[in-house]
């Protein structure tokens, strides 16, 4: 049957599809005569024997892989039309323009055979529903994958091969270009961005954190190279960005500035995503499954063992990892053996825990296999860690003693290297500057001055940068006078010095906790702890496993307990009597004034006061409003009822006309309220009582002799409250009749 007739006219009654595709963009670019033919087939679908207006193009796909169906709209919608019976030929350049895997093509052949739909290519008509057809067309779709998977093997294959050399060029970070020579590999002309990145490098040498560099970066001010274009061909063009986390950690983790030739970091995986549509993903492989590792493949700005104590820094700031003592980021607290410290019963890493007035109290302690007895769970040691603590940072500076010399100045010139570096920095940032306001300029003045339009353009962009220039100037002239100065000779003497006397450094305020953490884990591997309890106190033994593996054996006596602290039986008396009668705060003026103490020697106050009260279960003093005759009142609500002033009735108990009573010398005076005291205090005095004055005339005694026999009772005596003549009235007895 020819190609004409299989075309029916329930074909022709039907569209036709022209499916053009191009497997990546730089093809779609590139090879454009080929895409010219794919659309020339338009005319052919014409010369079938279908109008011009029903033939349909679909080119969605240009770009785009055929190995899988996933991101091909176009084909989708080819084989939804074809399902629905609405196309009566597809027609394309070859069929593996269709299709380059076997699913997708035999099931865009079983839709076809099932709806009577045509299929062309450059060699022919084909009827997928006639069995010699769907041969051919399926022996056409397997050489087609087979092709694929040929071509795959090749060009990979040569990838591989060129890559073993070192010579197969792939984009290179930042400060690292390609040099003309196969496999030649230099760092990058510019000064800027070199120094820039050696800065890096040698900062992450002292702090040993990523984020700590990054944050030195934006504290510093100091911008990042990016290369945006020609990443590949060595572009000249570079861009100042602000510096991000993810740019300091993929410049401190990328082997190339090792001077390492890397090939096969990553590896790639198909899934299916939640919506059925297959994706690919890459994923990082670890360094001994990298496929190419070529060291000392060019100069580069650490060395490769560098680079690997970089990697296992990097790699031990995570959070720490459970029965894996040493493992886990320094972190601020003052417990020295964060990290370090394991129980010597079971092996298990310890955890820290923090007590006291402030939470400042470092202390460790061992859940244990987490077993639970009598209803608790117990743990095979629960210890305060200020003085292991101590233990061991006496033994870590024991053994530092004769490397003390070493650190000392070596810190002191990574000090000046420091600043020395930041201020060489700004310098090529100034020199930027400047280059890039000559080149404004240059290309200001050589604009026509008539062509405003763009004149004005390249007059702002001058403006522009003599505007960063003046800022990166006056930022290099503030730090350069900030920069401290350079130590004198007695200044290196005296830190000299200083390494006789590590305790002093190791004390000083300026060193940080973080800091004298990050020191142990230098020399230190791991701290067994193991609690004895064999005595009152027990002691602590400690077993200190230095790098290299060389032990230390320590014992750390215990704290005994303090004795208990009471409040003697006697001041515990004297509070519940008096209780009853005063509240908290006049107990406490009370005890005060009696010289009395609390159990630590401070005085008392009404807080103190309560809480011996809630100690000993003793019950606040309940005031009564309503007070029953006979009652106990203090001196200022017997002289309201009296209805005399409190002084006066001060003075008569002092003179001993009334009685008072008093629980304990301190306490206030209380008066009993009696009709017998009533009557002692009246408005008029009695017909021939005296006034104090008269009694003593009358009596030929003293003031105070007549009170005295008020007192005893050998006088009667009351107080007229009212009138002119207030004061005492003493009844006098009357003269006895004399002998002569």
């Amino acid at each position: 049957m020819t190609d004409l007739g299989k075309i029916t006219g329930s074909h022709l009654r039907r569209g036709a599809v022209v499916y053009l595709r191009q497997s990546s963009l730089a093809q779609v670019e590139r090879n454009r005569e080929s895409t010219a033919r794919q659309y020339n087939l338009v005319e052919r679908a014409v010369g079938l024997g279908w109008p011009h207006p029903r033939v349909t193009v679909i080119d969605a796909d240009l770009g785009v892989s055929g190995a899988s169906t996933a991101g091909r709209s176009g084909f989708a919608e080819l084989t939804a039309q074809v399902g629905l019976g609405e196309v009566g030929i597809v027609l394309a350049l070859e069929v593996s323009r269709l299709a380059r895997n076997n699913a997708d093509w035999y099931r865009l052949l079983d839709l076809a055979g099932m709806t009577d739909t045509l299929i062309a290519d450059a060699d022919g008509v084909y009827h997928p529903a006639l069995f010699n057809d769907r041969m051919l067309l399926g022996l056409k779709g397997t050489m087609s994958e087979a092709e694929l998977h040929i071509l795959r093997a090749r060009l990979n294959g040569g990838i591989r091969n060129k890559a073993a050399r070192g010579e197969l060029r792939r984009p290179l970070p930042i400060g690292l270009v390609w040099a003309a020579g196969p496999g030649e590999v230099h760092r990058h002309p510019n000064e800027a961005v070199t120094g820039v990145l050696a800065a890096i490098f040698r900062r992450f040498g002292e702090v040993g954190s990523v984020r700590k560099v990054w944050l030195w970066l934006r504290e510093e001010n100091l911008t990042l190279p990016l290369q945006r274009h020609g990443y590949v061909a060595g572009s000249d063009e570079v861009e100042w960005v602000e510096p991000t986390y993810h740019a300091v950690h993929t410049i401190l983790t990328h082997p190339a500035y090792a001077g390492a030739y890397v090939y096969g970091r990553t590896r790639t995986q198909r899934y299916v995503d939640d919506t059925g549509t297959v994706r690919i993903r890459h994923t990082a492989l670890p360094r001994d499954q990298w496929e190419i590792l070529i060291r000392d493949h060019h100069e580069g700005f650490i060395d490769w063992d560098t680079y690997e104590a970089n990697q296992a820094r990097i790699g031990a700031n995570i959070r720490p990892q459970a029965h894996q003592p040493g493992t886990g980021a320094v972190r601020e607290g003052c417990a020295l053996l964060q990290s370090l410290a394991t129980c010597g019963t079971c092996g298990r890493k310890l955890t820290v825990f923090y007590q006291g007035p402030t939470t400042a109290t470092p202390g460790y302690y061992c859940q244990g296999p987490a077993t639970i007895v009598d209803g608790r769970g117990t743990r095979h040691l629960h210890i305060g860690g200020v003085a292991l603590d101590t233990a061991v940072a006496d033994a870590f500076l024991t053994a530092l003693a004769p490397s003390a010399l070493t650190a000392c100045l070596t810190a002191a010139e990574q000090l000046e290297h420091t600043h020395d570096a930041v201020l060489d920095q700004h310098r090529r940032q100034v020199e930027r500057a400047r280059y890039q306001a000559s080149r404004a300029e240059r290309r200001y003045q050589a604009v026509d001055p008539d062509n405003r339009l763009v004149a004005r353009g390249l007059e702002a962009a001058w403006e522009k940068t003599l505007t960063e220039l003046a800022a990166a100037e006056a930022d290099l002239a503030r730090r350069e006078q900030a920069r401290p100065r350079a130590l004198t000779d007695t200044e290196r003497a005296g830190i000299r010095a200083l390494g006789d006397n590590l305790r002093q450094v190791w004390d000083a305020p300026t060193t940080t906790d973080r800091d004298r953490k990050q020191l142990l884990r230098t020399l230190i591997d791991e701290v067994k702890v193991t609690v004895v309890r064999d005595d009152d106190a027990g002691h602590t033994d400690l077993l200190i496993r230095w790098k290299g593996g060389a032990l230390t054996e320590l014992t750390v006596p215990g704290r005994r307990r303090p004795p208990a602290i009471r409040t003697d039986e006697d001041t515990v008396d004297l509070i519940r009597r008096l209780a009853v009668h005063y509240p908290d705060a006049t107990i406490a003026g009370i005890l005060n004034r009696q010289g009395r103490r609390t159990a630590r020697g401070l005085t008392f106050t009404a807080t103190r006061v309560q809480s011996l009260r809630f100690h000993w279960g003793i019950p606040c003093h309940q005031p009564d409003p309503d007070q029953p005759r006979g009652d106990l009142l203090t001196i200022a609500d017997a002289a309201k009822q009296l209805g005399i002033a409190p002084s006066t009735l001060h003075r008569w108990l002092g003179d001993g006309f009334v009685a008072g009573e008093q629980d304990t010398p301190g306490a206030p005076w209380r008066i009993r309220m009696t009709d017998q005291l009533r009557n002692l205090f009246v408005d008029d005095a009695p017909d021939g009582w005296l006034a104090m004055l008269e009694a003593t005339l009358a009596l030929g005694v003293s003031r105070q002799t007549v009170l005295q026999r008020v007192k005893r009772g050998e006088l009667k005596a009351v107080h007229v409250r009212t009138g002119r003549r207030k004061g005492l009235r003493i009844q006098v007895p009357p003269p006895t009749d004399a002998l002569f």
